[in-house]
């Protein structure tokens, strides 16, 4: 659906692979789920990258939000498709 409209706008993954997945991810969840239904387009993200990198991913999805977190050095990436944005995170383990 949006494929090449992504824009990064922060991110620590060394890996362009892993950067490229999660925007794929993201529009392919815009592609199954309705863009005003943030939970599930997120939970999808999530679901995915757990499968493929391993437990312990967080995603949030929306137009307007704030966060604070820690995460796994390597694993944050935060960016745009059209009007949403999407961060995506390893949570860090204690």
């Amino acid at each position: 659906m949006l494929e090449g409209k992504g824009m990064i706008k922060e991110t620590d993954m060394a890996d362009v692979k892993m950067q490229m997945q999660a925007m794929a991810c993201a529009s392919q969840a815009l592609d199954l789920h309705d863009v005003l239904d943030c939970i599930s387009v997120a939970a999808h993200i999530k679901k995915e990258f757990d499968k493929m990198y391993g437990s312990g991913w967080q995603c949030v999805v929306g137009s307007n939000s704030g966060c604070f977190f820690t995460h796994t050095p390597g694993t944050f990436i935060y960016f745009s498709l059209g009007t949403l944005n999407f961060l995506i995170f390893k949570g860090a383990s204690s």
